[in-house]
């Protein structure tokens, strides 16, 4: 069978939307992106900081509701319809429930061809580039970057703390 869709799952900050971007590049098909910060962009304005949306707190951590639950379930099947209809997606996530997270896209995508990949990264190289984009709550990435590995089975890891996201992605590409 051929790779339907890529799933990278990696902390804040830990180089995932880079790869993406070159794995577009490299990949000889027509790829779609869908990452997690679009999905947090088109939520509405009312459900950042609601009990029932997504919370940031101070220390960078991050608490969802029912709301947001119900809303990204809905975004992973509406990713899923598309890749069952022909269309070759890459999603960027951050398993923030660890393994429980991960279940919910391969229900989501259950008899897809999936290609799991985590996306690593030493907290303090995140830390430091949470620091560079400055539109990420200080210590998102640190407490992250383990956290959402934790429980996780992948197909392929790559590490972005000393390696650039073209090499990266020509990995994942290989594994396509």
């Amino acid at each position: 069978m051929t790779t339907q869709v890529i799933v990278l799952n990696g902390g804040s900050s830990s180089g995932k939307s880079g790869i993406v971007r070159c794995l577009q590049e490299v990949l000889p098909d027509a790829w779609l992106a869908f990452g997690v910060d679009s999905f947090v962009d088109a939520l509405p304005a009312k459900m950042q900081g609601s009990d029932g949306g997504i919370s940031f707190a101070a220390d960078g951590g991050v608490s969802v509701g029912a709301e947001f639950r119900a809303l990204d379930a809905a975004w992973a099947e509406g990713i899923a319809a598309m890749a069952r209809a022909g269309a070759r997606i890459i999603v960027d996530d951050v398993f923030l429930g660890g393994p429980h997270s991960q279940q919910r896209w391969q229900k989501a995508l259950e008899g897809l061809d999936v290609l799991w990949v985590g996306v690593r990264c030493d907290s303090a190289v995140a830390a430091g580039r949470e620091i560079a984009r400055g539109d990420r709550v200080r210590g998102m990435a640190a407490s992250q970057a383990h956290l959402v590995h934790e429980g996780v089975r992948y197909d392929l890891e790559v590490d972005t703390t000393h390696t650039e996201s073209l090499v990266c992605a020509r990995t994942i590409a290989a594994h396509v």
